[in-house]
């Protein structure tokens, strides 16, 4: 086809994928004007790459009149969106645009945003399903049986409202609960305490309840901290046996049907359960929470967990964060506010001239019992998610927290030399280990992260860093692909062998056969799934990952290698999640400039789902 715009200008901009969906629309909607034509053209080609970059749709009026880039040779803008109106309307009408609720590829709402119709009917789903938890309230709980099970669950008393206890009880009131909170907040030991007083409210009736991830690492991680809860838990033996062992992948729960995009649960076929619990929510993209929640019987209650400040999900949407954009946080309705209230003996703030029913549904949980009010770890995540650039580096340089150090990021040709003097002696001891055990433990115990994956700064370069330099001191031996205590990072889905994006294994002689190498992953039980490594498919060597695919995970110490230059994945909400991953200590290498204009920068992906869930109610 013919470009309506200078062609290596467009090839630059636009993916072949963006092309090609721009000319099939020019094709589909048919004989136009030269300038209506260029303006869908445009507008198809946008969508479709907004859609890759993470976004629900493009907002046309925030783009119309300004520039996308400038032509380098003589500085005039090579191309200019069209002014709002005149875009608008060359829009409306078309054979392939069409108003919500039209079965058109392109849908253009009310407020100038355009959609692929998938994903148009993915939010309204999404929203439609919300609307409908949120609009429900159990006002008729036993409340002197809630009192009680609250007393044994929440037994510390100071004064102050516990948030822990009120989210406890949003979640015995609700369908619908979301529970907000930094690494450290308690938000699994507050699930742990909201199953009991969900099963103490059934009375003896059967409850099916779920727990799920939206990665086998999170899953692996939610289901060693129940396990753990469990055993603190004040109730019956038969309470504990009601809570599951183990969480599931979201794709497991709703059952991936092999070698297809469907799941075997949906509108047609509820999921069993009547209450489903999901940790890390904020990785979950737009398309698979629609599917979830289309998937849940009438009447059960969905229960997520996730922290709103962390990256938003790799795939299309930042549903999570959609979901808490409010500015009156852990301020309810009054009628709300005043049932609360009244079971907790305390006053809880609350609007009283109108009422958000999805505002009766969230909660923060502030308090880290992880990070006291001296820890430089949760003093510098602070700094960060409130982009206090010069405060944050400040805290880094002057050395006066043991837990956090800066240093500055060196050349690339110095990189392996100084990532040697820091931390050859972890490696060391790890590669040295003696059972797939030990390997796991002290693997865990540090990680480097990474903002890119390409670059001298990047995984990729890293790890072959860490590698060479390992073999170098003779840790790794020989040439071969493969060799002991390499840690291996599934890359994507393999539903036969039940592994997935970012699973994480690592190779070990197997005694069973000989000393042959193994790759272990752990299994739900406390044990090792062991397979040979050539029926791997899509992996990785990982002694350094991308932030996003340390997200689900935490380490004791972590390094945070930032670019020399900036990117446009360097972010606020990247640095607060790499800061967040660490439990004891967090070391960042980079440069001022980077590191203060990274925490300028927000994520912002475009969507129409606040708008959506955000009604208000009677």
């Amino acid at each position: 086809m013919t470009y309506p715009f200078d062609r290596s200008i467009v090839e630059t901009y636009f993916s072949p994928m963006d092309r090609h969906f721009a000319d099939f629309m020019v094709d589909l909607a048919g004989e136009l004007p030269a300038d209506r034509q260029k303006n869908l053209w445009l507008a198809s080609a946008l969508v479709s790459n907004f859609v890759g970059k993470g976004h629900i749709c493009l907002n046309l009026s925030e783009i119309a009149g300004m520039p996308l880039m400038d032509d380098e040779d003589d500085g005039v803008p090579a191309i200019v969106c069209p002014e709002n109106d005149e875009w608008i309307h060359d829009l409306q009408g078309l054979s392939v645009t069409g108003k919500p609720g039209d079965f058109t590829p392109l849908v253009l709402d009310e407020k100038n945003r355009l959609y692929l119709y998938r994903y148009w009917l993915y939010e309204q789903q999404l929203a439609r399903s919300i609307q409908d938890m949120t609009q429900f309230r159990r006002y008729s709980v036993d409340r002197a049986l809630l009192a009680e099970g609250l007393g044994r669950a929440f037994p510390d008393n100071d004064g102050t409202i516990n948030w822990q206890c009120v989210a406890a009880i949003l979640a015995v009131l609700n369908r619908f609960t979301v529970i907000s909170g930094g690494p450290g907040t308690g938000k699994t030991y507050a699930v742990g305490r909201i199953l009991t007083l969900l099963i103490d409210q059934a009375k003896g009736d059967d409850i099916g309840i779920a727990l799920a991830a939206p990665t086998g690492k999170a899953a692996a991680r939610l289901t060693d901290m129940v396990r753990r809860i469990k055993e603190e838990l004040d109730c019956t033996p038969e309470a504990k046996r009601l809570i599951p062992e183990k969480a599931l992948t979201i794709h497991r729960l709703l059952g991936h049907v092999y070698g297809a995009k469907t799941f075997r649960h949906n509108a047609s076929n509820r999921l069993p359960f009547d209450v489903v619990v999901i940790d890390e929510a904020s990785m979950i993209d737009l398309p698979l929470m629609a599917k979830l929640t289309t998937s849940l019987k009438e009447n059960s209650r969905l229960i997520l967990l996730g922290d709103k400040d962390q990256l938003a999900s790799v795939e299309p949407g930042a549903v999570f964060g959609d979901i808490c954009a409010t500015d009156s946080m852990n301020t309810f309705s009054a009628e709300f506010a005043r049932a609360v209230g009244e079971i907790i003996s305390r006053e809880l703030p609350h609007d009283d001239t109108q009422g958000n029913a999805l505002s009766d549904s969230l909660i923060v949980l502030q308090k880290s019992y992880r990070f006291g009010p001296d820890s430089g770890i949760g003093i510098l995540a602070s700094m960060v998610n409130g982009g206090k650039h010069s405060e944050a580096l400040e805290l880094l340089k002057d050395r006066g927290h043991n837990d956090i150090q800066w240093r500055d990021i060196p050349p690339p040709e110095s990189l392996e030399r100084i990532l040697e003097d820091c931390y050859f002696s972890l490696y060391r001891e790890y590669l040295t280990s003696r059972s797939p055990e030990e390997a796991f433990s002290l693997f865990n115990r540090f990680r480097l992260l990474c903002a890119l994956r390409h670059g001298p700064y990047g995984v990729i370069a890293i790890n072959r860093i860490i590698e060479h330099m390992c073999r170098r001191q003779g840790l790794i031996r020989g040439d071969g692909r493969w060799y002991s205590c390499q840690p291996v990072m599934v890359t994507s889905n393999d539903y036969q062998l039940k592994l997935y994006n970012g699973d994480v294994g690592i190779l070990f002689p197997d005694v069973e056969t000989d000393g042959e190498l193994k790759v272990f992953f752990p299994s739900g039980g406390g044990g090792f799934r062991k397979l040979l490594p050539g029926r791997l498919k899509d992996f990785e060597t990982v002694y350094a990952m991308t932030v996003h695919k340390s997200q689900g995970s935490e380490f004791d110490d972590v390094a945070i290698i930032l670019p020399d230059r900036l990117s446009d994945v360097l972010t606020r909400e990247l640095l607060y999640t790499a800061i967040t991953r660490a439990r004891k200590s967090v070391e960042i290498w980079g440069s001022s400039s980077v590191f203060s204009e990274a925490l300028s920068r927000t994520t912002r992906r475009e969507s129409g789902l606040k708008d959506g869930v955000n009604t208000n109610w009677q």
